[in-house]
């Protein structure tokens, strides 16, 4: 059963961003990681619990490879941009 993560991401310092973006793709991509949504237009319908600012959606293979990818070493300083340039939640989330 495939897997889901989803960032939703506030941006500080955009130029700086840009560097995680290239570096984060082939990661994810090695990892089975395809992206399904980056950034593009919202139309926040309900938002009593949160609104988002930037979502992101890859999609894995399942959970263990999500989590695999998110917790990987290779993935760890590139991780580590995206924690300086922006305020991030983070969730891995099962298909159907």
């Amino acid at each position: 059963m495939g897997a889901y993560v989803i960032v939703d991401t506030k941006i500080s310092n955009p130029e700086e961003y840009e560097t995680y973006k290239a570096q984060a793709r082939p990661v994810a991509e090695k990892y089975g990681g395809i992206y399904r949504a980056r950034g593009g237009e919202m139309d926040v319908v309900e938002s009593e619990l949160w609104s988002p600012s930037r979502i992101v959606i890859v999609e894995f293979p399942d959970m263990q490879t999500a989590r695999d990818f998110v917790d990987s070493e290779e993935y760890a300083p590139i991780k580590a941009i995206r924690h300086a340039n922006a305020q991030c939640s983070l969730v891995i989330v099962e298909g159907v």
